[in-house]
């Protein structure tokens, strides 16, 4: 099909679903569900997918919040769009929700196409639960959740259209440092100062961050400091969350930070634990013919994408997939100024007319890449191409 043409086609198809995409997201914002307790969205999206046509049965890879929807032929290429749908305690702070429609919404538009056009290969769309540190997307690929599928996509909401800029690999360790509890006042000699070990832990992470390369990031909270100022803590502990661009970096990180949680049990006289706390995520791979897909359709209805240069900070499980198949992570705006993600404002943002409205321009641009995907062998080498390349560049 001509670009335009399918394009054109795609508009049309969103059309039909704008209203039903929009209160789908406002059923998902207003029933918000945390990592792998996501019973009501899953409910939600198979029903809209089912009665729209796309065969969906929840529980994929054995997971009972998971799903897998397809619709098309066996043979030709197939594309998938991935949907991500949990919440963070406070509610949709992340624009999960808005994730999840606009997902739904170019499986319905692109699938609609590929019967009107007949276009040859098939459409999946993933349901993918606990992005919000429960690393499902990695959970799923332990069980083949990618096998048959030649690239995957989604959408995120931020505060403003970008391209996907790649994300920071991730890796949490709880470490828990054992003393011995004395009187601090009366008998001090006797103890060994398990807090004395955080803190020193805390002081070796600081000084280490001015030889960390920009593309790395070591962040930590205290999670036990003692019971009482007047006991010297039997134990204390804290959350590491240790992120890099680079997998290479990410081993060097790894190994010092495991180097400084000795040498701060060592100058403490503690001994300690050190487990991971969640499982690990690679860095993100764009995928540059994808991204440059859907901003081209982004950019014709209407969104501006400012200068966006900078590697992207976060982590995410996506980066697992993009690491397996050809996968893209753009963003689309919801705010007219910057706001962060995991806070008030940009929970809010993510039930604003503003928000809709831009997913459901990301919608008709996942679906428009997929269909072109699907259509245009020339564009199927690109990406290849591209994901076969080589690592991602670091800005």
């Amino acid at each position: 099909m001509d670009r335009c043409e399918l394009k054109h086609a795609v508009e049309k198809k969103i059309a039909i679903w704008e209203n039903e995409l929009k209160q789908l997201a406002l059923n998902l914002w207003n029933h918000p569900e945390t990592a792998w307790h996501e019973q009501y969205a899953v409910k939600t999206l198979c029903n809209f997918l089912n009665t729209n046509g796309i065969r969906t049965a929840a529980g994929f890879c054995g997971f009972p919040t998971a799903f897998r929807g397809e619709c098309g032929i066996s043979e030709g290429p197939v594309f998938a769009f991935s949907a991500e749908y949990d919440a963070l305690p406070p509610g949709h702070a992340c624009g999960h929700n808005l994730i999840a429609a606009a997902s739904a919404g170019a499986m319905c538009a692109a699938a609609a196409v590929l019967q009107e056009f007949e276009l040859p290969g098939k459409l999946v769309i993933l349901g993918t639960p606990a992005e919000e540190s429960g690393s499902g997307k990695v959970r799923l690929l332990e069980q083949g959740a990618l096998e048959g599928i030649d690239a995957v996509m989604m959408s995120h909401p931020a505060w403003c259209t970008a391209p996907d800029t790649g994300s920071l690999a991730i890796r949490r360790y709880d470490v828990v440092f054992h003393g011995v509890s004395s009187h601090a006042a009366g008998s001090p000699e006797l103890g060994v100062n398990a807090l004395d070990a955080v803190v020193t832990l805390f002081n070796g992470v600081n000084a280490f961050r001015q030889q960390m390369p920009e593309f790395c990031r070591i962040h930590g909270v205290v999670t036990n400091g003692g019971a009482m100022p007047n006991i010297i803590p039997a134990e204390a502990s804290c959350r590491f969350y240790l992120r890099s661009a680079d997998e290479e970096w990410m081993e060097k990180l790894d190994r010092r930070f495991s180097q400084m949680v000795q040498g701060a049990s060592l100058i403490a006289g503690t001994t300690f634990t050190q487990k991971k706390y969640s499982i690990d995520c690679r860095s993100r791979k764009p995928n540059g013919p994808l991204n440059g897909s859907y901003l081209e359709m982004m950019t014709e209805l209407g969104e501006e994408v400012p200068p966006y240069s900078d590697q992207c900070r976060e982590s995410s499980d996506f980066g697992d997939f993009s690491r397996t198949v050809p996968g893209a992570h753009p963003y689309f705006g919801i705010a007219d100024h910057r706001i962060g993600a995991h806070s008030p404002e940009f929970m809010q943002a993510a039930q604003s007319p503003r928000g809709l409205t831009s997913m459901l321009k990301s919608a008709s641009a996942l679906a428009y890449t997929a269909c072109r995907f699907l259509d245009d062998p020339e564009f199927r080498k690109a990406v290849k191409q591209d994901f076969e390349a080589g690592k991602a560049p670091l800005t």
